[in-house]
């Protein structure tokens, strides 16, 4: 069977709302064809935290690989979507919330808390540590969720990234996974 590439993200734009207090995406023109110039010509400013994206260890542990550092083949390949239902506001998602068998090395959460990235929800789903364990005594390299961070908004001690770090996980966050 011939291998399908699903994309993940949402159109990147300055409508996307980010975590207070970062850097929102700006797109600036410096040339264009629309002012009589000979080509387009653009730069962007923004935080990395934007949107669909992977977290390096860098982004959460002082000794931490960059992104450069960790391997392509962490994010591509068999993959479970898990839709979890019924989750109260703010809640961790746990391995009792897990309702089907662990068939894959990655795992995508399907959580429904953050379905309009336009205006910032701080009662969005995460998981949780134990549930991070749970999966990386079950095989799985990668997680990935459909809200901004694998932690809740206001954590300072970030309970999930230190397990993603501890147990070596790649991790996808603020995924598209309507459909």
């Amino acid at each position: 069977m011939k291998p399908k590439i699903y994309d993940l993200s949402r159109k990147i734009s300055s409508r996307l709302k980010v975590f207070p207090g970062d850097q929102p995406f700006e797109r600036t023109v410096a040339m264009s064809f629309a002012k009589g110039n000979h080509l387009e010509l653009s730069s962007v400013r923004s935080t990395l935290h934007l949107g669909a994206h992977a977290d390096a260890p860098s982004h959460y542990h002082a000794g931490g690989d960059s992104i450069e550092k960790r391997p392509l083949s962490r994010y591509i390949g068999l993959t479970q979507v898990v839709r979890i239902k019924g989750l109260k506001h703010k809640e961790r998602v746990s391995p009792g919330h897990v309702r089907v068998e662990i068939i894959a090395p990655r795992i995508l959460f399907d959580t429904q808390s953050f379905q309009d990235p336009e205006n910032w929800n701080k009662d969005f789903n995460s998981l949780s540590p134990e549930l991070l364990n749970w999966l990386a005594d079950k095989g799985v390299k990668l997680v990935g969720i459909d809200t901004p961070s694998v932690d809740p908004h206001d954590s300072k001690e970030l309970e999930a990234h230190q397990i993603l770090y501890h147990r070596d996980f790649a991790v996808l966050e603020g995924l598209y996974l309507k459909d």
